[in-house]
């Protein structure tokens, strides 16, 4: 990969590192439901000028609500009942795992025996924070969060049907789809559902929350790696999302000061160490040429 696409890789994953703290901000003023429709109307402006790829709408319907509406809105969930920030950037990242499990059972895609071994430790290190539940950590937070992991599993194997769709603007009209169920959601259990006052009423910090979300996050980040994506094979540049929970874990720690016990961190570290084997690239020693005969 070339220097200035690693740079953008990099940068990629900062940008989604630093959105699992700017959550609480946003969440200040606006609902779960109110946040997810906010950051997607945000990201779908560009529906104006990129042209709808050639797929279904009943394709991009489903992708649209369970990899954008569905994740975001179980994640939002889970950090209004204060997931904290660092785990929540990790708990995410166990989409791979989860995407793993879901190909091998509805799609009959075997594990290799490095996945096998990268989901088993990944899943020691979520037992460990289980282990941990209580105090700052709710059950029902935990258990929505990986249930936002496990909706963007579930949005991945969709996104296998998209072909040679690009990405960028399946992404865009994919966002689309999200604001009015989410607006709708709202109005029936917000106990005040209008977006336009929650607007009008919102903290400086809740509203560049949401410009972070909806352009630097989604519109930028999507972007970048899509560009990624196009010109390099998956494993090259899937290891830099490591990168995302690691910056994650010091941007919560440097700016909303969370400390975990050694039980949470180590079960942090299992996570992070079972993406790795799954992801990081395998250097294979060259084969020995054959001497001429």
């Amino acid at each position: 990969m070339r220097l200035r696409d690693m740079v953008l890789a990099a940068l990629t994953s900062v940008i989604w590192g630093f959105a699992f703290v700017t959550y609480k901000f946003g969440l200040e003023s606006f609902s779960a439901a109110q946040l997810t429709a906010l950051r997607f109307l945000i990201a779908c402006l560009p529906v104006f000028f990129v042209p709808r790829p050639k797929l279904s709408w009943p394709l991009i319907a489903a992708i649209g609500l369970i990899l954008f509406a569905g994740q975001f809105l179980l994640l939002m969930m889970a950090f209004a009942l204060d997931m904290p920030a660092g785990l929540g950037s990790v708990t995410q990242q166990t989409q791979a795992i989860f995407t793993i499990v879901l190909a091998a059972i509805f799609l009959r895609e075997v594990p290799t025996l490095r996945q096998s071994v990268g989901t088993a430790i990944a899943f020691a290190g979520l037992a460990l924070i289980g282990l941990t539940v209580g105090g700052d950590l709710r059950p029902a937070a935990l258990g929505l969060a990986l249930a936002a992991a496990s909706s963007w599993a579930v949005g991945n194997l969709l996104l296998k049907r998209t072909g040679a769709a690009p990405a960028f603007a399946l992404m865009v009209w994919c966002s689309l789809v999200v604001p009015l169920p989410m607006l709708m959601l709202s109005y029936v259990v917000d106990p005040q559902p209008s977006l336009a006052q929650a607007i009008m009423h919102a903290s400086w910090r809740s509203i560049a929350t949401a410009l972070y979300l909806g352009i630097p996050a989604t519109l930028i980040g999507y972007g970048l790696w899509s560009y990624l994506l196009q010109r390099y094979p998956a494993p090259v540049v899937a290891p830099f999302a490591l990168l995302s929970p690691a910056i994650g874990i010091f941007a919560a720690a440097i700016i909303h000061g969370e400390v975990f016990g050694p039980l949470r961190y180590l079960g942090m570290a299992l996570i992070l160490a079972g993406l790795a084997v799954i992801l990081l690239p395998v250097r294979r020693a060259p084969t020995p040429a054959r001497p001429f005969a």
